[in-house]
């Protein structure tokens, strides 16, 4: 039997705004063959966030080798790594003059590195374009690689982020192939690789998680010394994903946020629509904001 989730709140419910900042990273992507996570992953915030004249850019192609039952990133054998991307990435970077870019992928099993070199190349590519420019990365486990987390850190970036995306109880149903432990590890490894390049990371909620489970994974960040959070609701992409178990009222999120901060963690952003680059570049600038 189908499992429907229940009927989307209005809080939820967000305008979609088109404006001219909007249409000029519509038409950079169009043009330069770049991809994005904020479409990919049909991000509820892609109008809002590239009408600011942000947005996140999505490198090593739009087709991911694991099937992950809560992301709309299609499932497909992946093309091989064009070896333009690095310079029309940071080309439309410096084209759109950001202050803060951020980086993700799809997860690339096939490539030794995990993809880590691309990663790395990007980054050199930014610093050298747009000096002004932040970059602040979201990269997959790399399978445990730290040789390949090593080659990422080298390249300096502003911000290392890692998703946990949801509790370990539910990774089995939600992150085939994935492991809490090794995404746990890889952020602990990075505090030990490179100290002062602070590390993030995010959570979905509504997937069948308990607030005490997601407590102790909060509890578990800090403790890798894990310095940014984001939580915000998952939304189910299509009827062939997983269902929302339930929508996650804006007073949780609140709760949410302030003992996230009693915990320790330097900032928390907490809100039905929050997404890990959403306010990317305020989370790194220390502001908090209410998502609702």
């Amino acid at each position: 039997m189908t499992i429907r989730s229940p009927r989307k709140p209005d809080w939820l419910k967000v305008r979609f705004p088109a404006g001219p900042n909007y249409a000029r990273i519509d038409r950079l992507h169009r043009e330069q063959g770049l991809h994005s996570v904020c479409r990919s992953a049909a991000c509820p915030n892609q109008g809002e966030c590239w009408e600011q004249g942000t947005a996140t850019f999505m490198i090593l192609g739009n087709h991911c080798t694991r099937d992950c039952r809560f992301c709309n990133v299609a499932h497909e054998t992946p093309l091989a790594v064009d070896p333009q991307e690095v310079d029309k990435v940071a080309q439309g970077i410096a084209e759109l003059g950001l202050r803060h870019a951020v980086i993700t992928s799809v997860t690339r099993d096939d490539l030794v590195d995990g993809g880590a070199s691309q990663f790395a190349e990007l980054t050199r590519a930014i610093h050298l374009r747009s000096p002004e420019c932040r970059v602040e990365l979201l990269i997959p486990d790399l399978q445990g690689n730290h040789e390949a987390l090593s080659t990422i850190l080298a390249a300096e970036p502003d911000v290392l982020g890692h998703n946990l995306e949801t509790v370990p109880r539910l990774y089995p149903a939600a992150r085939s192939g994935a492991s809490y432990q090794r995404s746990l590890e890889l952020l602990a490894a990075s505090k030990r690789l490179a100290p002062d390049i602070p590390t993030k990371s995010g959570l979905m909620l509504g997937m069948g998680e308990t607030i005490e489970e997601v407590l102790d994974v909060m509890k578990d960040l800090y403790h890798t010394d894990c310095t940014m959070l984001t939580l915000g609701q998952y939304l189910q992409p299509t009827r062939d994903h997983l269902p929302v178990a339930r929508y996650v009222e804006p007073s949780e999120f609140k709760e949410l946020r302030q003992t996230g901060l009693q915990l320790g963690f330097a900032h928390v952003e907490a809100g039905p629509l929050v997404r890990s680059s959403y306010h990317a570049a305020e989370q790194f600038e220390g502001e908090q904001h209410e998502q609702f």
